[in-house]
């Protein structure tokens, strides 16, 4: 039997936070003059910025391209993003039951600290690590370590909680728990073929997965 979940990770992008439209829409307008639609893009999403804009484009060098990538996404991201629903609630009432909680995300800093602060969630989180922080970004085992590292954190006693193969592999690498959340693009099917320990159909899941309660709002 495994042991009492007592620290979750989360991916940020899909998991938690619901920016797959911007996502979509910032690289539709950064990668033109290609056959670049939703349905090539949301396999890759998960992976680096800069993995998916070379897979996009066929360059090697996308500095360019991450630039612009960045400036309509900045200029569009308060309008656009929002929490996936209960979101807010469930970490709440987590960290009221004592339950430790981390950010690991393929993200830049910047970005995971402002959205993050823009929804009251950055004071919960015990370690927040982005792609800036990393050699080694998901599907790698580095992030997820870094965060348990940081927290002080046991892996035997913590899940990991994304929307790509990325975030249950790297979840695996590190010897974590994963669990994956099936309102994510790729679908639960394809989700579950990277062998979840869970599959999240709802963040009030988490309630029974870490033995806690909901509170009143």
């Amino acid at each position: 039997m495994n042991p009492a979940i007592r620290t979750v990770l989360f991916d940020l992008d899909g998991t938690i936070i619901d920016t797959n439209q911007l996502i979509i829409d910032s690289f539709m307008n950064t990668v033109t003059g290609s056959s670049l639609t939703r349905e090539t893009i949301i396999p890759h999403m998960g992976t680096t910025l800069q993995n998916q804009l070379r897979v996009f484009s066929g360059l090697d060098d996308v500095r360019e391209l991450e630039q612009a990538y960045r400036a309509y996404n900045l200029a569009h991201h308060d309008s656009m993003v929002k929490p996936f629903p209960h979101v807010q609630q469930v970490i709440r009432d987590l960290h009221a039951a004592g339950i430790r909680l981390g950010v690991v995300t393929t993200k830049i800093r910047p970005t995971t600290m402002k959205v993050l602060e823009m929804f009251d969630l950055y004071r919960y989180m015990e370690a927040v690590v982005t792609v800036t922080d990393v050699t080694h970004p998901k599907p790698h085992a580095e992030p997820v370590r870094m965060a348990l590292e940081k927290m002080g954190a046991e892996a035997k006693t913590a899940l990991m909680v994304g929307d790509s193969p990325a975030d249950i592999q790297s979840a695996q690498n590190a010897g974590v728990r994963a669990a994956a959340v099936a309102w994510s693009l790729k679908g639960e099917q394809e989700l579950s073929g990277y062998g979840p320990d869970h599959m999240l159909h709802d963040m009030r899941d988490l309630y029974e997965l870490t033995g806690t309660e909901r509170r009143e709002a």
